[in-house]
């Protein structure tokens, strides 16, 4: 049977993978770590037919006695601290650990002279800021990440990149947009319908928000994660692809269609401290690269998600 190592296995996305894997007959292995900050009841119902391994990726020996355990054929590398609003509080740390983790497996990697498909996933974070004329943004679009997080995926993608390029690694390397996921609670879109739902239960009286005036182009989890199966076969080693959606929304348009789906009245107000110093205000990409080379499309509809996401806290909260 294939085998799959997820690095980051009890993160919201990952699960997620994990998941779309055991669904097309892959052998699942994911890494976690005691202190790690995802949660894992992401991966409960699922935990009887995966196995987890505990291994911090910072620490090389212990990632190699994994990847010596496991011998895996496809290597999805997810693992990160990936939370933008707190990387301008602690960007040593995110910065730290976000390389280190990368470096150490493509070095346990070459030590053990294992040869999978390492499948990147990088994130569109690192184009910046990006001007109208510029969009839908290209794979040739000018890196110029402007956040620590931003900063350590691009290194990270480096990282991937430079081991393809000296070793003759299988690295596939995909920059996702952003993408509408319930078991992640930090970013705007899950942050919002949680908020929404506590107004409906009478836990809270107002939903808070940071900068409204972003666009993002959004496609659902549960395609993103379809989509990384999809890259690791068909996708050339060493060329970044962009994914993404095909719903174009600002973040201030996104909390308006969520109080119109609401079952009362639903107030809002800025919240300071959701205000980034920085922030990256329009991701529209192209996707015309990873279309035609795979030939894989988005299959859940923008009305499937927002009631898949609505539907999630409705029943948590």
């Amino acid at each position: 049977m294939t085998k799959a190592l997820i690095t980051g296995i009890t993160g919201s996305g990952a699960s997620y993978l994990a998941e779309h894997l055991l669904d097309v007959g892959v052998e699942v292995h994911g890494i976690a770590r005691w202190h790690s900050t995802s949660v894992p009841r992401n991966i409960a119902h699922i935990k009887d037919k995966i196995t987890v391994h505990e291994c911090d990726l910072n620490d090389l020996s212990n990632t190699i006695r994994v990847l010596r355990t496991v011998k895996p054929d496809y290597i999805f590398h997810l693992a990160a601290h990936a939370n933008v609003r707190v990387c301008f509080d602690t960007p040593i740390a995110v910065l730290q650990n976000n390389i280190n983790i990368t470096i150490n497996l493509f070095e346990a990697l070459r030590i053990l002279a294992l040869d999978p498909v390492v499948q990147f996933c990088g994130t569109s974070e690192v184009y910046g800021i990006v001007a109208q004329e510029d969009t839908p943004i290209t794979e040739e679009q000018k890196l110029d990440p402007v956040n620590i997080y931003a900063v350590s995926k691009l290194t990270q993608e480096k990282i991937a990149s430079s081991y393809f390029h000296a070793y003759g690694m299988k690295v596939v390397i995909t920059r996702m947009f952003a993408y509408l996921n319930p078991r992640r609670e930090d970013i705007f879109s899950s942050a919002f319908a949680k908020k929404v739902v506590e107004v409906e239960k009478g836990k809270r009286n107002v939903v808070t928000h940071g900068n409204l005036n972003s666009v993002r182009t959004l496609i659902d989890v549960r395609d993103a994660m379809e989509s990384y199966w999809v890259a690791s076969q068909k996708c050339d080693y060493g060329v970044p692809y962009n994914i993404g959606g095909h719903t174009i929304i600002s973040v201030g348009n996104f909390l308006q269609l969520l109080k119109e789906q609401a079952s009362c009245d639903i107030p809002s107000e800025v919240d300071p401290s959701l205000l980034r110093p920085v922030d990256v205000t329009l991701q529209v990409p192209d996707v015309t690269l990873f279309t035609d080379k795979t030939g894989w499309k988005p299959k859940k509809s923008f009305e499937d998600s927002v009631e898949f996401l609505l539907n999630h806290y409705r029943n948590i909260v």
